[in-house]
């Protein structure tokens, strides 16, 4: 019985360490434990449709985090809902500016001009995506309402940009490029190709003779003038 017992402890064992490996491995082959983030909460006035977990928080068109979590609260006094975005920013992307990791650095950020907007990440979709840059001139809203994050200001968001996305024809644009890919397949399988590829090879071929013709009595020209004097004189 000890033996059966000390046999299955030592499988046991054995298991738990493959996995520990295994886990050890992932994390650090993606050098996610040596990724230093903080994470802050945004506030953008009206609709965020097309903004999704998971999507990139981009500074100047580098990604420097990801959205992740997007949640509504209702202000019962003020009957309205506002919409917290949680992001996650790595420390340090942006060199030699102070750290996002320090609330000393953040507002300093905040008074250089650090500003969040939403902007297009892709028109076919309609999918959104955060970008920050430095808007001086743009003053910083803060509301203060999740005390759980540090909060970063956001620009108003252009309602042109919801009326560009919901005005693109997305249909048509989906049947255009299915008729584009349906048209150039039919042009491979086309029983024609191999007949064109075979009358250019030809032709090609032809061309190449001809053009060595014409070397060659270049250079025999070149080589005999007198052959050309007396053809002309012979005329």
């Amino acid at each position: 019985m000890s033996v059966r017992a000390n046999k299955t402890v030592i499988g046991i064992f054995v298991v738990g360490a493959l996995v520990l490996l295994m886990v050890a491995i992932a994390v650090f082959g993606s050098g996610e434990l040596f990724k230093r983030t903080n994470k802050f909460v945004l506030y953008f006035d009206g609709s965020v449709k097309g903004l999704a977990v998971g999507a990139p928080v981009m500074f100047r068109g580098v990604s420097i985090g990801t959205i992740k979590d997007i949640s509504l609260i209702y202000d019962a006094n003020a009957g309205t809902i506002t919409l917290p975005v949680i992001v996650e920013i790595e420390q340090g992307r942006i060199k030699g500016a102070p750290s996002f990791g320090e609330l000393g650095g953040v507002k300093k950020l905040i008074a250089l001009g650090l500003r969040a907007n939403l902007e297009v990440q892709s028109f076919l979709t309609g999918q959104l995506m955060i970008s920050f840059d430095f808007y001086p001139d743009k003053p910083a809203k803060l509301r203060g309402i999740v005390k759980g994050y540090p909060e970063l200001p956001t620009l108003p968001t252009s309602p042109d940009m919801f009326e560009t996305l919901e005005n693109l024809p997305i249909k048509e644009i989906a049947k255009n490029l299915d008729a584009a890919v349906q048209g150039i397949n039919k042009l491979i399988n086309s029983s024609e190709i191999p007949r064109s590829l075979y009358d250019l090879q030809n032709t090609l071929q032809e061309t190449r003779v001809a053009m060595r013709s014409v070397s060659l009595l270049t250079e025999y020209l070149e080589e005999h003038p007198e052959s050309l004097l007396k053809g002309k004189v012979g005329k």
